[in-house]
């Protein structure tokens, strides 16, 4: 049970607001410390984890171009096409991108969004024009259209992935019940992830829905 430690430090260490990644770094360090691993052995298996899994740093490949959309208008541009159109709220504009990210997370698309490839350049700012039209926002307003933003990016992910039966998440899960002596196959865990989605699309669905209610009523 003291390999539970690592737990108790990620909790601490996001409660008093500590830098993700040392974060995460000690508490893998106090993990293998507490499995009995020396120093050399943990040092190991982060290099191994890294070299697992070295094509997630394909994103930082995408993040100069990002970078270089928007020095050049990218988030005017966006803001310009949301303002142009009408009958778009930030709830409606924010449901429709949970229901887009769910359905291409559930066939295995997970890199066409993402929160630096599409909510800070394109979701978040087309989120606050929709804001902005209906009247004036104070930054506490626009911080929430942020925030709900990306949680809608985050949770339309989450559920929707073990959907496809191809991606690490469904193995993992796989794994995890054998080591219980649950036997599932991967389509069965992929079967019954579709009701969690749908009512994860229905939870947040609600919880856009009455932010865009309270956001008229503050710009009434």
């Amino acid at each position: 049970m003291w390999t539970l430690l690592g737990i108790a430090v990620v909790v601490a260490g996001f409660a008093f607001r500590f830098n993700p990644l040392i974060v995460i770094a000690v508490a893998a360090g106090v993990t293998g410390w507490a499995g009995h691993m020396g120093p050399v052995e943990i040092l190991g298996a982060f290099g191994k984890a890294f070299n697992d899994a070295r094509y997630i740093t394909i994103v930082f490949v995408a993040l100069p171009a990002i970078g270089l959309m928007e020095r050049a208008g990218l988030q005017e541009r966006a803001r310009i096409l949301i303002a142009r159109l009408k009958g778009v709220t930030t709830g409606r504009l924010l449901l429709v991108y949970l229901l887009y990210r769910q359905i291409t997370a559930a066939v295995g698309l997970m890199s066409v969004g993402g929160q630096a490839q599409m909510v800070r350049p394109l979701v978040a700012p087309m989120a606050e024009s929709a804001a902005e039209a209906e009247g004036p926002i104070d930054d506490a307003v626009r911080y929430k259209v942020r925030a709900l933003a990306a949680a809608t990016d985050n949770i339309g992910v989450f559920f929707a992935e073990d959907i496809f039966i191809a991606l690490a998440p469904v193995l993992l899960i796989k794994a995890t019940l054998e080591q219980a002596h649950v036997v599932a196959s991967p389509f069965a865990i992929s079967r019954w992830a579709i009701p969690t989605a749908i009512l994860a699309l229905i939870v947040h669905g609600a919880r856009i829905w009455w932010f865009d209610r309270s956001l008229k009523r503050k710009t009434a």
